[in-house]
């Protein structure tokens, strides 16, 4: 039986630049938005657009990816032919091998996509916060008869040399690449999202493989040896939301962009496209009458009796009375004492804020700085952290990190 397509999704990546939010888990594991982990958006898009078959690519810190995955019943991918499967590297009689790259970890995976026979394969960023319609892109693919797309969003002409570049003709056909270019000669910028025909993408692949030189990635070896054999490329622009959360700033930004549904571009409460996720369980959330909230997103299991303002909150927060909290992201489980002063910073896991420690600041106008604390720590009673801090390790009372 063949798949018109089948999904595959890069959930390997380190998120070094995420620090000590990456430490114990995989960047697609990072908690989101109140509810979710950031994986949960490719795969609900992938369920919202018809696609029941995908496989994740799993490297780094895989053990609460794979866990929270499980058999795929929270996105309607538990299914007896396709689904989801979380595809780490393996051994094989030749012997075992890091995926080297992204192209080398959809290499590696040839014999999982031939099961399916697909006659396109899409490929899937596993850090990116985007709802976007898979099967419109795929109907664009094939209007132009491509044989390879990839979406493309227009940045502002000065952010643009952060980023790939396709350069298109009048009809959308791509006629030059450039990664991150001092001179861009466009500002269509790719996200990362390829669809190709399963027969060219294997036809490169294996190429790609015996290259010695490669670096098996699809951005520096892959696209341009497309364009170098006049492959039918086409840019497919997309106008919706989308965000690379591979920084603390960037995270955090996405995360209060959750608080402006209208403006932002990201809507959490849209029934007619539902990121779903792996739901905690957890009872609703209870605020005192003693607390005050304002401009926030409070989560199952949460207990608000002190005050927060412009916030999340995932499952299971406390916000012990007399504990301000502003301007900031709170990931599950984590407790903040009374008295706790908590601004303008992203909070892990587990964390406990004892009484009267203060935990980042308000930003001067034109800074960027967001104080970080790790999973598992302890602030002492009466800590202080800087606004830039990055604390990966209990703090004794009345310490300062800056």
């Amino acid at each position: 039986m063949e798949k018109e397509m089948i999904a595959m999704l890069l959930a390997g990546g380190q998120g070094s630049r995420l620090y000590a939010l990456t430490e114990k888990l995989a960047k697609p594991a990072v908690p989101f938005g109140g509810k979710y982990r950031i994986i949960d958006f490719p795969l609900s898009n992938c369920v919202n657009s018809g696609i029941d078959t995908v496989g994740i690519l799993t490297q780094y810190q895989p053990l609460v990816l794979n866990e929270y995955i499980g058999n795929g019943q929270p996105w309607d991918l538990d299914r007896l032919y396709g689904g989801v499967h979380v595809l780490p590297p393996y051994q094989k009689s030749s012997g075992s091998d890091w995926y080297k790259g992204t192209a080398n970890a959809i290499c590696q995976n040839i014999s999982f996509i031939e099961r399916y026979h697909p006659q396109y394969v899409i490929i899937l960023s596993g850090d990116q916060i985007c709802k976007q319609d898979y099967s419109d892109f795929l109907r664009f693919h094939k209007e132009k008869n491509a044989e390879f797309s990839v979406a493309v969003m227009e940045v502002p002409w000065e952010e643009a040399p952060r980023f790939g570049l396709m350069v298109t003709d009048e009809d959308d056909r791509i006629t030059e690449f450039q990664e991150k270019p001092k001179n861009p000669k466009s500002n269509l910028a790719s996200m990362g999202i390829y669809i190709f025909n399963w027969d060219i993408l294997r036809r490169y692949l294996l190429e790609d493989d015996d290259d010695p030189n490669s670096e098996n990635d699809f951005g520096n070896n892959i696209i341009p040896n497309l364009l170098r054999d006049g492959r039918d490329m086409y840019a497919y622009h997309f106008d919706g939301y989308w965000k690379d959360v591979g920084t603390i700033h960037s995270l955090w930004e996405a995360n209060m962009e959750v608080l402006d549904p209208e403006n932002s571009g990201i809507n959490l409460f849209d029934n007619d496209w539902k990121i779903y996720s792996r739901n905690s369980g957890m009872p609703g959330h209870y605020i005192s009458p003693h607390a005050q909230v304002k401009d926030s997103m409070i989560t199952d299991g949460c207990k608000v009796h002190g005050t927060v303002t412009h916030s999340i909150l995932f499952a299971g927060v406390t916000v012990e009375e007399g504990a301000i909290v502003e301007d900031a992201v709170i990931m599950g489980q984590t407790t903040i004492r009374s008295g706790a002063v908590v601004r303008h910073c992203i909070v892990a896991e587990n964390v406990v804020i004892e009484s009267d420690a203060i935990v980042g600041a308000m930003p001067a106008d034109g800074e960027e700085g967001v104080a970080t604390i790790a999973s598992d720590v302890v602030i002492g009673r009466g800590a202080k952290i800087g606004p830039n801090a990055m604390v990966r390790k209990n703090v004794k009372e009345g310490e300062e990190e800056w």
